[in-house]
């Protein structure tokens, strides 16, 4: 167990507050209100250890950056092929793709994570109308 820091409270709070997924600079901007004189190196070690520890999701995007999701349940998200923005899928996970793929390997599966890919609406809005 990690010991308590005002600086790892607030990102988890801001974590926790937003349904985006924000990036390391992101979530330094929003922390720096409450406490002007946290590092950008202290956000990013603070993050990088929350997501060792499982208390954080940490996952690449298209753009090459890191993003945190305070979310931890068993969910999917949806990348933007576009403009790299990541949104939740609102939908149940599917617990037989556990044992379908399970089937299929020598081993046991205790998880898994799902990513679709395609355009959002506002980039699709944004290519019809050029």
């Amino acid at each position: 167990m990690q010991r308590y820091s005002r600086q790892r409270e607030s990102i988890i709070e801001y974590l926790r507050s937003t349904n985006e997924h924000p990036t390391a600079e992101t979530v330094y901007q929003h922390v720096r209100v409450q406490l002007p004189k946290v590092s950008l190196g202290t956000v990013y070690r603070n993050l990088s250890q929350l997501a060792s520890a499982g208390e954080i999701l940490r996952f690449p995007s298209i753009d090459g950056v890191d993003h945190f999701d305070a979310d931890t349940a068993s969910h999917y998200h949806f990348i933007c092929n576009t403009c790299g923005r990541i949104q939740d899928v609102p939908m149940a996970p599917l617990s037989d793709i556990t044992r379908l793929a399970g089937a299929g390997i020598d081993g046991e599966i205790t998880g898994h994570a799902v990513t679709f890919y395609g355009h959002c609406s506002d980039c699709i809005h944004t290519a019809k109308e050029q």
